[in-house]
């Protein structure tokens, strides 16, 4: 039986609580927390509260009569492997600064209830000192992960509803509940917007670009596309904008027309940026006040742009099965080359 992450998102519990600053977190989150544990505090936080939409959805513990085999528990120190590590980050502005954005190999920008946005950041390079703040996931990244072999998933909680399906979904879930050691709240920031992640608690080390089996390919940009220096996208209550640099050959993002910068300082600056046309449904999954969740059809096909150096090029994506990666073509039918570094790609609703 697998781990069950039916976990209540409703704040640490007592004792858990680590202070540190906003800014600091990257750079204090380690010690912050070895002070805490020193003083007795072994538990980790529990998921967060309040908030946007993840307000209104309900999260629960396991059932009390719900068997747990022995096997599958392990000590909150225990490590685990994995292919890829995926981190379900916050982006209302009460999240921001994030942590360990930059550090992401590849960033998805997924729509949620409210016309608001969320992140999920992909690392298989590189492992952040913190990554954050941490929050609930949704039914369509169990189908956008599984692309991804057994990919470890860092969340805070989850609908009720859906906590089976990630059960039974072939990778490895880990709520607070499951690696409490992980996780520590900064409490200068408010809940439910304070959870963080310490990667290194989950993973030994950096999975390596092999498990980045996402379809993407490196290498020349291809010919023609139109020159585009600064590229915006809007959500009902979220927007993107990704400003070509020359100087740095990155994109620069901004979110909500303010340029987005990490918790400590440094600016998120994906080398492609991926602007894909997908279905949106509702899922089946409602939160309290009544509206469904939106479910992100990643599987299939539709168009695209491509943004790399400072061009953008007309694409259509192809992703025939959830076990397989998305590949983008041009209109010769050529893959599109995507340059080296980071990329977002940017989740938006087929008219």
């Amino acid at each position: 039986m697998r781990r069950g992450t039916r976990r209540r998102d409703r704040g640490p519990r007592r004792g858990t609580r680590v202070g540190t600053r906003v800014g600091a977190v990257p750079a204090l989150l380690a010690s912050a927390v070895a002070v805490s544990l020193a003083a007795g505090c072994t538990g980790g936080p529990g998921p967060a509260s309040g908030g946007d939409e993840d307000a209104r959805a309900p999260h629960t513990h396991r059932s009390p009569g719900t068997p747990r085999s022995p096997g599958t528990q392990r000590p909150p120190t225990a490590r685990v492997t994995s292919s890829i590590l995926a981190v379900k980050v916050d982006n209302v502005p009460a999240a921001r600064p994030q942590a360990g954005l930059d550090a992401a190999d590849v960033v998805y920008v997924e729509p949620v209830e409210g016309g608001l946005s969320r992140l999920m950041a992909i690392y298989a390079t590189e492992l952040p000192k913190a990554v954050g703040p941490v929050r609930s996931a949704r039914e369509s990244d169990l189908e956008l992960l599984r692309q991804f072999d057994r990919p470890t998933l860092a969340f805070s909680g989850a609908q009720s509803r859906l906590l089976p399906l990630i059960d039974r979904a072939p990778l490895r879930a880990e709520p607070p509940g499951e690696a409490s050691d992980a996780y520590v709240r900064d409490e200068d920031r408010p809940a439910p917007h304070n959870l963080y992640l310490r990667p290194g608690r989950l993973l030994p080390s950096p999975a390596g670009p092999a498990a980045l089996t996402t379809g993407f390919p490196r290498g020349d940009a291809p010919a023609g596309g139109r020159a585009e220096t600064s590229r915006t996208v809007r959500y009902p209550s979220a927007s993107f904008t990704f400003t070509w640099s020359g100087s740095r050959d990155r994109w620069l993002v901004a979110m909500d027309g303010t340029p987005a910068v990490t918790a400590d300082g440094r600016r998120p600056a994906p080398a492609t940026v991926v602007v894909q046309h997908v279905k949106v449904r509702d899922s089946a999954f409602r939160d309290s006040l009544g509206s469904n969740s939106p479910y992100v059809e990643t599987v299939g096909s539709g168009r695209a742009e491509v943004l790399r150096d400072g061009r953008a090029h007309e694409a259509t994506w192809k992703r025939p099965t959830a076990a397989d990666g998305t590949s983008f073509t041009g209109r010769n039918g050529a893959p599109v080359n995507f340059a080296d570094g980071q990329v977002w790609v940017v989740f938006v609703r087929t008219p």
